[in-house]
């Protein structure tokens, strides 16, 4: 990976300099082949379509109603299409920190706005990394105190620190998905850390990312990592595919799936395939501590066992006992389908539950629970060997 912070600022203005030539003069082979609604791009100007380089599409794993922001917007396409899926009652929020994709976004809002008949659409100039430092504002401000010393330079991280507190880009948990399309692997290593963190930031309590991005079969040589140019171009900053799918654990998230993966990669170069990949992923509804009660659940199949990311085994067909928030959160998508609850007789009143212990063993099933089932005793979902985002197990 990229150790230098030199090579981490080639990247980011290698990769401004490619896309301000791709606002200016439209770019087809920076861009998968995917196919979208036709109607939904039908009220779409051609001057956003034209500078389409996205590799998949996210909106389609949108609902009405939601919140959305889209990271790395560009001129707006993937916002316009959200904005028809969520409809009148849902918000489309866009960033990106090129002036140029802005211009053409902003510019072709109204004419979008005109034939829905609403407004629900907003472009904001941001890093995606750094979604609450808001990039007008700073410019404004460094319009009004330019930087020529050392004295300055104490004075604009202040302001910079300000304005991520008091007048945030993206308010914490404030959107119900964040959607991305081919952007993510534009973003230096170094930054990468961040750039989940604040994804998860930036999501309500059980929100998800629907994330469209290029990943390689292998590692991508270090020698192309040095390269800016080929990190612009999608190439040198593809995630190993595994890899990519582990950064949303890692970051805290759950249920992280492969919703699209075509057969055929986009490009193969020295036998290494690169291919678009669209993956969702999961913010925990809640993060209240583990509660010890009589709730159990049953994986349906079709597998033997499965493992979840706080490290339960899921044996198929039979009972497991687990605590309330493992409880809930396969109430949800994506485990609902996949598993029966099994409630308890009584549940128990808010506060009234005690901790469960991290290693929680088998236990006796009470007379209510017994006359349910053939089995006295129900074993714990065994924890596994693959700790959960927290680091620990909860049941």
């Amino acid at each position: 990976m990229i150790q230098s912070v030199g090579i981490d600022a080639k990247v980011e203005q290698a990769v401004g300099s490619r896309y301000t030539l791709a606002a200016q003069e439209p770019a087809p082979g920076l861009c998968c082949p995917t196919e979208y609604d036709p109607v939904l791009l039908a009220i779409i100007p051609p001057a956003v379509l034209q500078r389409d380089y996205g590799c998949g599409n996210p909106t389609k794993y949108l609902r009405e109603g939601e919140t959305v922001l889209d990271l790395g917007c560009g001129a707006g396409k993937i916002c316009f299409l959200a904005a028809q899926v969520v409809g009148r009652k849902g918000f489309v929020i866009g960033v990106d920190m090129n002036d140029q994709m802005l211009a053409i976004a902003r510019e072709s809002a109204p004419l979008v706005a005109e034939q829905l008949g609403y407004a629900n659409v907003s472009f904001r100039k941001g890093r995606i990394q750094d979604l609450a430092l808001d990039l007008e504002l700073l410019d404004a401000w460094l319009t009004e105190h330019p930087v020529s010393s050392s004295a300055d330079l104490v004075g604009l991280e202040a302001a910079v620190e300000r304005l991520r507190s008091e007048r945030p880009l993206v308010e914490s948990g404030s959107v119900d998905v964040v959607i991305s399309n081919c952007v993510l692997n534009l973003v230096a290593p170094a930054e990468r850390t961040r750039l989940f963190r604040e994804i998860v930031r930036v999501l309500r309590p059980g929100g998800r990312a629907v994330i469209s991005d290029i990943v390689a079969s292998s590692d991508v040589p270090e020698a192309w990592r040095e390269d800016p140019e080929l990190w612009s171009g999608c190439i040198s900053g593809a995630w190993r595919e595994d890899l990519f799918v582990q950064e949303f654990q890692q970051a805290g998230m759950y249920g992280t799936t492969i919703v699209e993966r075509p057969v055929a990669p986009w490009r193969i170069i020295d036998g290494i395939e690169f291919r678009s990949v669209t993956v969702v992923a999961y913010k925990p509804a809640s993060q209240q501590c583990c509660t010890a009660e009589n709730y159990e659940v049953m994986y349906r199949g079709p597998f033997c066992s499965v493992v979840d990311e706080d490290g339960h085994v899921l044996p198929r067909g039979k009972r497991v006992a687990v605590c309330q928030r493992t409880y809930e959160q396969f109430g949800r998508e994506p485990y609902r389908a996949h598993v029966e609850l099994i409630p308890p007789p009584s549940p128990p009143s808010d506060g009234e539950s005690p901790p469960a212990p991290s290693n929680m063993g088998p236990r006796r099933r009470d007379q209510a629970s017994w006359n349910r089932g053939s089995e006295a005793e129900i074993p714990a979902a065994t924890p596994a060997t693959c700790p959960g985002p927290s680091g620990k197990c909860c049941g």
